[in-house]
C-alpha cells in the first residue's frame, strides 16, 4: 500500500481480452461486440498526463473500476471490489446419483439437499479430461492448448465429468465477483485432484466456460504441510474459481462441471501419494461426490442486481 494518498490511487480495467488485449472483439468462440474494443493506449495516456504532467483531465474523479460484463457485452463502473451490492448465493449440487456427463440427471438449484444419492466417477490419469479453453496462456498459434471461451460439449460427453444444470432462467442473472466451490468428496486413492468449472448453457446447445478451478487433495488444508487422504473418508474441499463477470441471459442455464483433471493446463495427479516427479507410477482413483444434508456441496455465486 502506498505511503501517500497519491500513491494509493489506482484504476482497474477488466475486459474480455487475451494477451493481445483490446485489438479484437472476438476471444475464443465468442464475439463480445464492438463495445469490448477500447483504446487502452489513450486511457493510459490520460492517467500519465494527470500524474506526470498535472493535466486536469478528470480521470481521478471517475470510478476506480471498469468491468466488462460478458453476456450483456457492456461495461459497468464500480467503486469497490467485490461490488458492495453482491449477494453471495449458494447453488447446490443435486442428482439422483447419476450426474455423469451432460446426459445425466444432475441438477443445480438454490434448495439445500436432504437425503440424496452420491455421484461417482473414475479418474484415470492416463486418460485425463482435456483442456478446452479457459484461462490458459496465449493463443493456439503459440501453444497446443486452446484458450478463452470455448464450447465444452466434447468435455461433457465424458462419464468422468459430472454435470449439474439449473432450470432455464426466466430472467437475467449477473454473476460478478469471486466464485468458490465447496465440495464434499471421498476417494480410494491417497491423493488426487478435484476440478470445478462454471459454464453458461446457451439456447442453441453450446456450453461456454466462464470460470474454473482445481485443488490437489494433499493441499486441502495447507500448502506448507500437505497431508495424504484416508481412503474412503469424506473431506471438505474449497475450490477457488477466481473471479468473473458474466450475465447469464434469460433462456440460458447456469451449469457446473465437476471432475478430477483438466490437462494439460494442469498437470495430472498420478493418484499415488508419492512425491511428484520422482517416479512414473499411476493408479486409477474412484471418486465419490456427496450432496446431502450433512454434505451440501455447492458453488457460491456472487450475484449482483442487473442494471
Amino acid at each position: 500500500e502506498g505511503l501517500t494518498p497519491e500513491a494509493r490511487q489506482s484504476k482497474l480495467i477488466v475486459g474480455p481480452w487475451p494477451h493481445s488485449l483490446s485489438k479484437s472483439r472476438k476471444t475464443g468462440d465468442i464475439d463480445f461486440g464492438a463495445d469490448s474494443e477500447v483504446d487502452l493506449d489513450a486511457m493510459e495516456l490520460r492517467w500519465f498526463n494527470y500524474w506526470l504532467k498535472g493535466e486536469q483531465n478528470g480521470i481521478v474523479d471517475e470510478p476506480p473500476l471498469r468491468l466488462f460484463i460478458m453476456g450483456a457485452n457492456q461495461w459497468r463502473a464500480a467503486s469497490d471490489w467485490p461490488l458492495p451490492e453482491t449477494q453471495y448465493t449458494p447453488y447446490y449440487l443435486r442428482s439422483q446419483g447419476g450426474a455423469n456427463s451432460m446426459f445425466g440427471n444432475g441438477i443445480l438449484n438454490t434448495s439445500p439437499p436432504s437425503t440424496e444419492e452420491s455421484d461417482q466417477f473414475v479418474f484415470d490419469p492416463n486418460h485425463p479430461v482435456l483442456t478446452v479453453g479457459g484461462s490458459t496462456c496465449c493463443s493456439e498459434d503459440l501453444t497446443p492448448v486452446s484458450m478463452g471461451p470455448r464450447d465444452q460439449q466434447q468435455v461433457e460427453w465424458r462419464p468422468d465429468v459430472l454435470v449439474y444444470s439449473s432450470a432455464v432462467l426466466d430472467q437475467d442473472v449477473d454473476v460478478i465477483g469471486p466464485v468458490k466451490m465447496t465440495l464434499y468428496a471421498a476417494s480410494d486413492a491417497p491423493d488426487t485432484d478435484f476440478t470445478a468449472k462454471l459454464v453458461d448453457v446457451h439456447p442453441n446447445g453450446s456450453v461456454i466456460n466462464i470460470a474454473q478451478g482445481i485443488i490437489r487433495a494433499r493441499y486441502r488444508d495447507s500448502w506448507e504441510a500437505p497431508t495424504l487422504l484416508e481412503p474412503g473418508k469424506i473431506y471438505e474441499y474449497t475450490i477457488d474459481l477466481w473471479s468473473t463477470s458474466n450475465r447469464f441471459l434469460k433462456g440460458h442455464q447456469i451449469r457446473v462441471e465437476v471432475s478430477s483433471s483438466n490437462f494439460p493446463q494442469f498437470d495430472r495427479n498420478p493418484n499415488t501419494g508419492h512425491a511428484f516427479g520422482m517416479d512414473t507410477e499411476t493408479r486409477i482413483a474412484h471418486q465419490t461426490i456427496y450432496h446431502d444434508e450433512e454434505h451440501p456441496s455447492h458453488i457460491l455465486l456472487p450475484i449482483v442486481p442487473t442494471n
